[in-house]
């Protein structure tokens, strides 16, 4: 499984802040796939656009983006995503708004989207370091029979 982490923020993208969500985005995605591409861009819709239209084209099984998903004005990246999509993923949407809810009411401000262009899943993640870890742990077990669904294998 090949896999690429977007990691999308204004400060980052100017070098006001480290990059410390997308890392452990790296990190625990590494358990299982391989992290071919990890980028940073600022909350530009036509940027991020760029990267996920650019990612689908490469085949990269499965895209997470970290961050651009509340209710900032410069918060577009669920916008982008949907945006791009084929089909969404309402179900891992649903999933992970409820893993966020069981820590913190905050968790209902996401705008996340999850869901598949051609071969490719992408799922928006927000950008805090606990979030990133509670939804990769509770999102990573299920990618690869999700993985099979897309390619036509079937239920298992």
């Amino acid at each position: 499984m090949k896999a690429a982490v977007l990691v999308t923020s204004d400060r980052v993208s100017r070098g006001e802040a480290r990059d410390e969500s997308g890392e452990i985005a790296v990190e625990l995605i590494t358990a299982m796939a391989e992290v071919v591409e990890k980028r940073i861009v600022p909350d530009e819709a036509d940027r991020i656009r760029d990267v996920l239209l650019q990612w689908c084209a490469q085949g990269i099984d499965v895209v997470i983006t970290v961050g651009g998903t509340g209710l900032s004005p410069r918060d577009v990246t669920a916008c982008v995503t949907r945006s791009v999509l084929d089909k969404e993923a309402t179900g891992i949407s649903a999933a992970l708004m409820a893993q966020g809810l069981a820590e913190t009411p905050r968790a209902m401000l996401s705008s996340a989207a999850a869901g598949v262009r051609g071969r490719t899943l992408i799922v928006n993640l927000p950008g805090s370091k606990s979030a990133v870890r509670q939804y990769l742990q509770y999102l990573l077990p299920i990618l690869p029979h999700a993985l099979e669904m897309m390619h036509g294998k079937g239920h298992s």
